[in-house]
């Protein structure tokens, strides 16, 4: 049985479910606790004592919010558990957000599906998602 806590994960816990997906270099390890600290929102997935699925939110929390690293054990895939973990970041917004918000994500593509099922669409006119990335 999965439970979900509505909690941003622990850099330990981002680490292992990014470990299981193999996404570890996808994250700065040595700065990733203060960008989770400064983080909206965050879902933590467990099945026991595992953690298998974690997510989260970023932005001004008031008008531009963003769907941050939702990640699931592929152990633990094909139950629901992103869609869970991204409905519950979306119902923080819609309780938090003073008026109507706008919440972009940039999905892997084997996590498109996911993100259409929940109403989200591809930014292909006005706005047009754009990145770049910056060295300090």
């Amino acid at each position: 049985m999965t439970t979900f806590e509505d909690r941003v994960p622990t850099v330990e816990e981002q680490r292992a479910v990014a470990d299981a997906v193999g996404w570890l270099d996808h994250f700065d390890w040595a700065t990733i606790g203060g960008s989770l600290d400064r983080s909206l929102h965050g879902v933590v997935a467990r099945q026991g004592d595992a953690v298998v699925g974690v997510g989260r939110l970023v932005g001004d929390g008031v008008r531009y919010c963003y769907v941050q690293d939702v990640m699931v054990d592929p152990a633990a895939s094909e139950q629901g558990i992103a869609t869970q973990i991204v409905e519950r970041l979306l119902d923080w917004v819609r309780a938090a957000a003073p008026a109507e918000a706008v919440v972009g994500l940039f999905a892997s593509p084997e996590a498109v599906s996911v993100y259409e099922g929940l109403g989200f669409r591809a930014a292909d006119g006005d706005p047009l998602g754009m990145t770049l990335s910056v060295r300090g």
